[in-house]
């Protein structure tokens, strides 16, 4: 009887051994794993002007397929933070950096201001708005604006004023179709 008690007691033993050794082997690789993460160094260290920077969509006419394309700028979060609403559509107005797009707004087309009220941004801008060749040019000028400036999420209508003033034709508010 004691040599049955001495053998089992030895399979036992050699059975926590074994549990002992994977528990201390997995506990080992994880600690491992992290320490790998603990010293991961960067190739390239951001700047704090790349950190300060991020990316909005602008929307320009693509001639090739007849409608809206994006096209990514990046841009200093500082000068966003301020009026959003004007900086993005003064970089509308500015025009795009990819040659195959066209700018939708008329030449000397200027933002006079810009504000937000109960979601909807108020776009003041110069006569020279108006001179646009026909309805497809302000329907993309209009869906240009909607496009841009739907990123922003209190923003879900527009409204455009002429020289401080609602002009028959572009006098509604559209809204943003989510």
């Amino acid at each position: 009887m004691n040599k049955k008690k001495l053998i089992l007691f030895f399979l036992l033993l050699v059975l926590i051994g074994v549990v002992a050794y994977f528990i201390i082997n997995n506990i080992t690789i994880s600690k491992n794993e992290n320490e790998s993460y603990l010293n991961y160094t960067p190739q390239e260290e951001i700047s704090d002007e790349q950190s300060r920077e991020t990316s909005i969509s602008l929307y320009f006419f693509n001639p090739e397929t007849n409608q809206l394309k994006s096209e990514g700028k990046l841009v200093n979060t500082n000068d966003l933070l301020q009026n959003p609403y004007k900086f993005i559509v003064q970089k509308l107005i500015e025009g795009p950096s990819d040659n195959s797009l066209i700018n939708v707004f008329p030449e000397n087309t200027r933002l006079i201001e810009a504000s937000l009220q109960n979601n909807c941004v108020t776009l003041n801008f110069s006569d020279d708005l108006l001179n646009f060749k026909d309805e497809a040019q302000k329907f993309n000028i209009i869906n240009s604006i909607l496009n841009s400036l739907a990123q922003l999420n209190e923003v879900n209508s527009i409204k455009i004023l002429i020289n401080n003033e609602p002009h028959q034709g572009i006098d509604q508010e559209y809204s943003i179709m989510n």
